[in-house]
């Protein structure tokens, strides 16, 4: 995907967590929304942050359900979508750790029971946390 593409999806999500934010009714109303937004925003945010390093091969896609794989496997997976040796990247631990705890009870949220508001804040935290940190 172009680096446009991943820009206006990550306004789309930006606008979700806006519009949730802001909803009087609280997080809770938008929690499936807010589950799968943070997801798909966090793995564009991962893919940006790569294309402004010019270093994502042509075609790579990053899956979201590879950060359940664990740290190691992930490392793996996300070192055959570039070009430079993923260790030599800056803050690609934190980066790493960040989306991980994003997708952590993903599916819970997305198709479960209700959660908590702090519970949603906190991925909320994390997803702006994240997007600091690779300067998307």
């Amino acid at each position: 995907m172009k680096q446009e593409r991943h820009e206006e999806t990550l306004n789309e999500v930006l606008d979700e967590i806006e519009t949730a934010l802001k909803d009087a009714r609280g997080l809770l109303t938008h929690q499936r929304r807010l589950a799968f937004s943070l997801s798909l925003g966090a793995v564009n945010l991962l893919e940006l942050h790569f294309h402004k390093l010019g270093i994502i091969k042509e075609g790579s896609k990053i899956n979201h359900t590879w950060f359940k794989k664990g740290k190691n496997n992930v490392l793996e997976l996300l070192q055959n979508q570039i070009t430079s040796p993923l260790n030599s990247l800056p803050d690609v631990e934190q980066i790493v750790e960040l989306v991980i705890q994003i997708e952590e009870k993903r599916d819970d949220l997305a198709y479960g029971a209700p959660a908590t508001e702090q519970i949603l804040q906190e991925k909320i935290n994390l997803f702006f946390e994240l997007k600091k940190v690779v300067q998307c």
